[in-house]
This record gives structure tokens, sequence and C-alpha cells, in this order.
């Protein structure tokens, strides 16, 4: 068996972190609790149940690609890591061409899926708006009380606060986090922004997880209507998520990373260096004890009347 993974091994380094990130979002998408919800008519979960599956689903797909990528799963995140130089520019068209493919594809196993419970459901015809309609089950769309601009505010903002907390949680002078932990407190941040934006538009907050599979539906039978419901707003997140994160990434470095020390420190690290400090103070305040201290200072206060009255005093008792 290892033999024969050795052969099947990809040498370019390129083509892992693509198939990395390309297997990790389609994880994340493939979650297919949305589709599980709207198909039984809320009896098999709810609102609450859709957070939790994109969510873990985003657990479980950072774990996959982690290793080998970086997991960075979302465009905006790898546009925000090539703005702070920390990711190469030519990766950033790759890596996101994966993840459109694994959103689409994500989205085309999902439908496979439930094929069945969705054809119950909209009686045979693919719907987008109505009673009956099953393309929110695979990207986003305006809630019938929200304007343009609304929708437009609603993305910049939600991906601001969202591309913030990721940056956060990537710097290592907010002290390291354990091993593992990073890819559970992303899932908590989605959950977060879940039950707690996801109201106006279902924060899509990443351009291939709506784009891939919102041109899924159009290709299955969905339609060209996909891109014209909402008053074309299938544009507004995949435009407005970059801004946002743009703005999100550059708020933390000047607020908050750009006044770090200079010299990245642990908690441990800064314990002992409060440690030496108290040590060194200690030590010169025993310095300042010694005999020898008080018997200069006395001299010198004796001194001070002779040389305020300007006598050519003899200084033969030092």
């Amino acid at each position: 068996m290892e033999t024969l993974l050795r052969r099947c091994q990809i040498r370019s380094q390129i083509v892992r972190e693509c198939i990395a990130e390309f297997l990790g979002l389609y994880i994340l998408i493939g979650s297919g609790a949305a589709a599980q919800v709207v198909t039984s008519r809320g009896t098999h979960g709810n609102y609450l149940t859709i957070q939790l599956g994109s969510a873990l689903g985003a657990v479980f797909g950072i774990f996959v690609a982690r290793g080998v990528s970086g997991a960075h799963l979302n465009p905006v995140y790898s546009l925000s890591l090539c703005v702070l130089g920390r990711h190469p520019w030519k990766k950033l068209p790759l890596y996101s061409l994966s993840h459109l493919v694994g959103a689409f594809l994500g989205a085309a196993t999902v439908y496979l899926q439930y094929y069945d419970a969705i054809q119950t459901f909209s009686g045979g015809e693919l719907l987008v708006a109505g009673p009956n309609a099953t393309a929110g089950i695979f990207c986003s769309y305006p809630a019938d009380h929200l304007s343009f601009w609304g929708g437009l505010v609603d993305q910049v903002v939600a991906t601001a606060l969202f591309l913030l907390c990721c940056v956060a949680l990537e710097d290592q002078r907010n002290g390291p986090l354990p091993d593992g932990l990073h890819p559970v407190l992303v899932g908590a941040l989605i959950l977060t922004m879940g039950v707690s934006m996801g109201s106006n538009c279902g924060f899509p907050l990443n351009p291939a997880r709506d784009l891939g599979p919102r041109l899924f539906t159009f290709v299955a039978g969905w339609g060209e209507e996909v891109f014209k419901a909402g008053g074309g707003w299938w544009w507004v997140p995949i435009v407005a998520p970059f801004v946002g994160g743009l703005l999100g990434t550059v708020t933390y470095e000047l607020l908050i990373e750009a006044h770090h020390q200079t010299t990245p420190q642990s908690p441990q690290q800064e314990q002992e260096a409060v440690e030496l400090e108290e040590f060194v103070q200690l030590e010169k305040f025993q310095q300042f004890l010694k005999p020898e201290t008080f018997y200069w200072v006395i001299t010198v206060i004796s001194l001070m009347p002779v040389l305020e009255a300007g006598e050519g005093a003899s200084l033969a008792i030092l």
C-alpha cells in the first residue's frame, strides 16, 4: 500500500495545494444541511441546524486542507493574505479557481443526494422564488425586506468582521493556539455570524461558495432566473465580500497588529520579562541599602552647608 501511495504522490507543490483547497471547500459545501431542512419543510431541522451544518462543514474542511495549503477555502481570505505579503500573488487565481470548482461540485453532490426530495418538494419544477423555491438551498438570495444598498452594506460589514477575526486568530502575538483549536474557532465564528447576521441574505461571506453553486443551479435546471432574482442580486455576494474583507484586514492591521511589540512574546516570555525586571529593581534597592552608600550620602549632606557658604574647607575628612 505504501508503494502505491508513493507512486500516486503528486510532485508539484502548487497542484497539491490546489487539490487541498478544492477538497476542503467541497466538504464545506457538501454538508447539505439546508437541503434537509427545506425539503422536509422544517420537520428535520431548523435555521439553527443549517448554521450548525455550515459551521461544522467549515471545521472539517479546514482540517482536511490545512496541512497542505493552509486551508484558505475563501478567495477573500487568500486576497487578504496576499495584501499582507503572507501569500504569493501568483497563487491567488489558482486557489480561487480551486475554490470555485470545489463549490460547484459540492453543490452538485448535494443535488444528487437530495434529488428525489427536491423533486417531490418542488413538484418537479425548479423554482428560484415562491413557497416551493429550492434555489436558496445552494446560494444566497436577498430577503423580501432587503434593499439593494442594504444588501451591499450587509455583506461589506459581515465580511469585514469575519476577516478581522480570522486575521486575529492567525496573529501569533495574541498567543499561540493549541494545535487543532484554530479550525474549531473558525467554525464557532461562522456559527456566530450565521445566528446573528443571516436573516438578510444568508451571510455568503465567500464569493466562490456563492458563485459556484449558482453556476450549478443555472446549468442544472433553474435557468437564468438565478442571475435575475433580487434585481440582479447575484454580483453583490461576489464583489462586496472582497471590499469588506480588505476593510476588515486593514482595520485589524492598523488598530491592533501595528501596535504589537517588535518581537513577538508568548505569555510565558512576558511573565519571565516581568520577573526579570522585578529582580533587577530588587538588586538596585539592595545596593542602595549597603553601608557604603549611607556613608557617602551622609558625607555629601554634611558638606552641603560648607559648599553653600563658599568656604574653602579642606576635604581631608574623606
